[in-house]
């Protein structure tokens, strides 16, 4: 049974599931209504030529980043933590230290 699409409600938990490709990002922002996890909004972004040039970690990061900047409206002043769903294995790079130079 697919999703069904449902009115935003700022007491819910909020849910953003995003993903991204070798040329485009989405994300998804769902809310959680009586146990279940219903849709509020979809976004999908084709990548400019020069994020096509992006690391697979940093495409990530930008799918995640555009979804806050695009439903900032939605997620500012929320009650409960922002839930965020990705690949995780590609933003392990992230978490780690880097030793840099100059």
């Amino acid at each position: 049974m697919a999703p069904v699409l449902t009115h935003w409600d700022p007491e819910s938990p909020i849910i953003i599931k995003t993903d991204a490709s070798d040329y485009a990002v989405v994300a998804i922002l769902s809310t959680q209504a009586r146990g279940d996890v219903h849709p509020i909004a979809f976004h999908s972004q084709t990548l400019s030529p020069a994020k096509l040039n992006y690391d697979v970690h940093d495409k990530e990061l930008l799918a995640i980043f555009d979804a806050f900047k695009k439903w900032k409206h939605y997620l500012e002043g929320t009650p409960s933590p922002v839930v965020v769903f990705t690949d995780h294995k590609n933003l392990e790079w992230f978490c780690e230290s880097k030793i840099l130079s100059r």
